[in-house]
């Protein structure tokens, strides 16, 4: 029995330079990411003292730009010759405003202050990487590979989840919090350096007309497919983010169960979340890209019931939340793959940034929202019964897709197959 070559056992995307420079670069900073998400909050906590409200203003800055800044940027973005160029900048940005805590540490000036304008720095300037992303990638990838692309740059978002806390917190043990940080400035660096070494022909520039700043939030609204997405994407963000709003609170005082193995049930969950990049391809290969898209929203939402549901021994409450949260990530990466891929296939150039940035704000609005709800109805209710309300609420998320023309699609669709607007 002949092996196969080590080549030819590489996915073919990363055989061809060009885009493996842009896996690349994305990995090691999707890598970043996690250390940044796990140093800063610890730096606050550990060496300025934040109480429970200083962390909620932490968060406020680091998820606001998302809902304010997606629709100007996607705006400005589409007028860009270079989105690369701004990606970047946004790179290397995000790396000064990183190396400004630690520098402040070692001069003794850190404070709270300084780190919601980082926060809140570092949350705008992944905005503008995140909407000139997406023209960028499909300059980089033919549309017939959508699909493999997007599972190479989730598995490595994935493996980012399960590697990411581990590596930030054993640097935060031995470097302390704001020294670890670091780490996470060198990698946005290393990500400008493989963006720079890519020439990609990007889409001309959108001309500016009338109506230009708000043409993504119109398109969204008017093409079928799209609304109905964006319905179903925004109604599990609402009621993902009242569960995990609670998650935490709920797995430890109601549940009994410690970090170290509230730790180890995530991390199943990020295991879950490489299977489903790895598996997504055969998936839509196989029931289509509609097909994929209901399995991704009801495995995404389905197994998550069976939080609430959990009850007994220690064991088997263990056990249940492995299952659950092994299952969902396996789901949630499969949903997100096949929607990127048909939002990349379907979106016209001329709009891209403006349309990503116009779902991404709505999508975002969802989440303070969700989390707001969530905790007063955990006061007013109780945490499990607010967690039935949560997930069984998510699961409903698919009524949204099913009377659209998405479950009918087997191929990905071209920007010329929009469905007529919608008066």
């Amino acid at each position: 029995m002949t092996r196969m070559p080590l080549m030819e056992r590489v996915p073919a995307l990363l055989r061809e330079r060009t885009f493996r420079r842009y896996w690349t670069g994305q990995t090691i900073s999707l890598a970043g990411d996690q250390i940044s998400l796990m140093a800063i909050p610890l730096a606050a906590v550990l060496v300025l003292g934040a109480d429970a409200a200083a962390m909620g203003w932490l968060k406020a800055a680091e998820l606001l730009p998302a809902l304010l800044l997606n629709l100007p940027f996607g705006a400005w973005a589409d007028r860009q010759a270079s989105r690369r160029r701004a990606m970047i900048a946004a790179d290397i940005g995000r790396a000064a405003l990183v190396l400004t805590l630690p520098v402040a540490y070692a001069l003794d000036a850190l404070t709270l202050t300084q780190l919601y304008v980082v926060a809140f720095g570092i949350g705008a300037l992944t905005v503008l990487f995140e909407v000139c992303n997406t023209t960028l990638f499909v300059a980089l990838v033919p549309t017939e590979r959508y699909v493999q692309a997007n599972s190479l740059v989730n598995g490595s978002r994935s493996t980012a989840w399960l590697a990411g806390p581990g590596v930030g917190g054993l640097l935060v043990q031995f470097l302390t919090a704001p020294f670890a940080l670091v780490a996470d400035a060198l990698t946005y660096l290393v990500s400008a350096g493989f963006l720079a070494r890519i020439k990609p022909v990007e889409p001309p520039p959108a001309p500016v007309a009338k109506g230009h700043f708000t043409e993504g939030l119109r398109w969204v609204v008017r093409e079928r497919s799209m609304r109905a997405l964006f319905a179903a994407s925004g109604t599990v963000q609402f009621f993902n983010y009242m569960f995990h709003t609670l998650f935490v609170l709920y797995a430890t005082t109601e549940l009994g169960i410690g970090a170290g193995l509230l730790g180890l049930v995530l991390a199943a969950g990020a295991v879950g979340g490489l299977l489903g990049a790895v598996c997504s391809g055969a998936v839509v290969r196989r029931i289509g890209i509609g097909g994929s898209l209901v399995a991704g929203f009801l495995g995404f939402t389905l197994p998550l019931v069976l939080i609430p549901l959990a009850e007994g021994p220690l064991p088997l409450v263990v056990s249940v939340l492995f299952v659950a949260e092994f299952l969902s990530c396996v789901g949630v990466m499969i949903v997100d793959i096949a929607a990127g891929s048909f939002q990349m296939a379907l979106i016209p150039d001329a709009v891209r940034a403006r349309v990503m940035g116009a779902f991404r704000t709505l999508n975002h609005g969802f989440r303070p929202l969700g989390a707001l709800v969530g905790g007063f109805l955990g006061t007013a209710i109780g945490l499990r019964p607010t967690l039935w309300i949560a997930t069984v609420g998510a699961v409903f998320a698919v009524l949204w897709v099913l009377p659209s023309p998405l479950p009918r699609m087997r191929e990905l669709p071209s920007p010329e197959e929009e469905s007529a607007p919608v008066g």
